[in-house]
């Protein structure tokens, strides 16, 4: 009887500490970096619930999973607009005049906003999913800020919301005026849907970094085959054309590094193998330096490895900048063969470039926490204190007055002010002075 009790009060114990999350869907490598998150959180027996875009391309609800899944009728797949905004951002952009460039991303802005909008429609309007999330009693949504909508559902169910990195495009003022002083962002008073947006209760950044595992025994044979020269490692996306991939493939032929990729160029050299998945984080121990188009670099600066960066779009020009300010990478912005070959000599035989890259590294790792475990002691707190507002900016709590530094100005204006005429005061006592003494010596004599 006595071990019986003690079992229970035990399993009691460790079901208190547990939390039922809800975790909005999302695509492409943000659900791939999303889910050892997950993972760690239901090794540490919380609830997990991913909702489900019924065309969402990464994310099959019929297939088993460790998660629970709660799908609703997005009615839209993202596809079509992703494949058309990389292929201009790739092969269009260099081409057009400024304001042609302008004009057409608005145009694929305004597109992906308008499927976000039918995709939240889906969810928002359908009373049985909405009434079964309200039953659930979730204690938290863990959202990708890429897609719209997630602010709607957090005020509707009344739950914390943190976002799983820091920007959004789309978010502009409502971010930049949470992120500082609003007097530095030059707009106008946000609206209520602009607070809310900008009103998460945490963000979380650098969450899906890992240790590497063994590598399969073919691969790990081709990497030891090239010895002291280690490997390079390029990750392309499939919408590069045939001409790109081919004078990559050309200029890789150049080095006596070994390499993966994916495509198979026709001008493929022997000492490359081409793969249609790597296991890339398995492989950052052989890295030389990695070839890369930059979406996110968290691998590259978490293994110390240096980069050649060919930027193709969206944020991954102004990634590329950073990485390149920091001495850990060179930017390609041709292409021709030789120019390629130029930058990976450059890379390689510059032991600068490891150098900076293994210092960042060692700065990432300079922390009393992992990323993933100070990720998990915040969503737990988050939970614990369901969204206290300790942990929201106190920018959006600002009068209108205060949001525009009114009275910072008023109150430097009357010190102005007051020295003005403080100025002008004691001129007309020096003047009257003057003028008086001069008066009085004149009939003294």
């Amino acid at each position: 009887m006595m071990t019986s009790m003690h079992f229970i009060f035990l399993y009691i114990i460790g079901c208190i500490d547990c939390g039922n999350i809800l975790v909005r869907h999302t695509e492409g490598s943000h659900w791939i970096n999303l889910k050892p998150v997950l993972e760690t959180l239901l090794d540490r027996g919380h609830n997990v619930t991913v909702l489900v875009n019924s065309a969402s391309l990464y994310i099959d609800p019929t297939e088993h999973s460790r998660f629970s899944y709660q799908p609703f009728n997005g009615s839209v797949s993202v596809e079509d607009c992703l494949e058309e905004f990389i292929h201009f951002s790739m092969y269009e952009m260099d081409h057009l005049y400024y304001w042609q460039i302008h004009w057409r991303l608005d145009e694929l802005i305004q597109r992906q906003i308008q499927l976000n909008m039918q995709i939240v429609d889906g969810l928002l309007k359908s009373e049985s999913i909405m009434e079964r999330l309200r039953e659930a009693k979730y204690e938290l949504l863990l959202a990708d800020p890429i897609w719209h909508g997630s602010e709607l559902v957090v005020e509707m169910l009344g739950l914390p919301l943190v976002y799983t990195f820091l920007y959004r495009p789309h978010q502009g003022e409502a971010l930049w005026a949470a992120s500082g002083l609003p007097f530095y962002v030059p707009s106008a008073m946000p609206t209520t849907t602009c607070a809310m947006i900008g009103n998460p209760d945490l963000w979380l950044v650098r969450i899906h970094c890992k240790t590497a595992k063994l590598l399969p025994e073919a691969l790990e044979e081709f990497v030891q085959s090239s010895g002291d020269h280690g490997i390079v490692v390029g990750s392309m996306i499939r919408n590069m054309t045939t001409e790109l991939a081919d004078m990559i493939a050309s200029a890789l032929g150049q080095i006596p590094q070994s390499r993966h990729s994916e495509e198979k160029p026709e001008t493929l050299a022997p000492n490359t193998r081409v793969y249609n998945r790597i296991p890339q984080n398995d492989l950052l121990g052989s890295y030389r330096f990695f070839i890369t188009k930059t979406i996110i670099h968290y691998y590259d600066i978490y293994n110390g490895v240096p980069m050649v960066v060919i930027p193709m779009f969206a944020d991954q020009p102004d990634n590329m900048i950073h990485m390149k300010a920091k001495g850990a990478a060179v930017i390609m912005d041709f292409l021709q063969t030789w120019d390629l070959v130029d930058g990976l000599n450059a890379v390689i035989n510059n032991p600068s470039f490891r150098e900076n890259a293994m210092r960042l590294s060692r700065i990432h790792y300079d922390r009393p926490l992992s990323p993933k475990d100070e990720a998990l002691f915040w969503l737990e707190f988050t939970m614990r204190n369901r969204g206290d507002r300790l942990l929201r900016f106190q920018a959006h709590q600002l009068t209108w007055y205060q949001y525009h530094s009114l009275d910072v100005l008023a109150l430097l204006l009357a010190v102005v002010l007051l020295l003005t005429l403080l100025f002008i005061k004691t001129g007309f006592f020096c003047i009257r002075s003057c003028c008086y003494g001069t008066k009085f010596k004149s009939k003294a004599e």
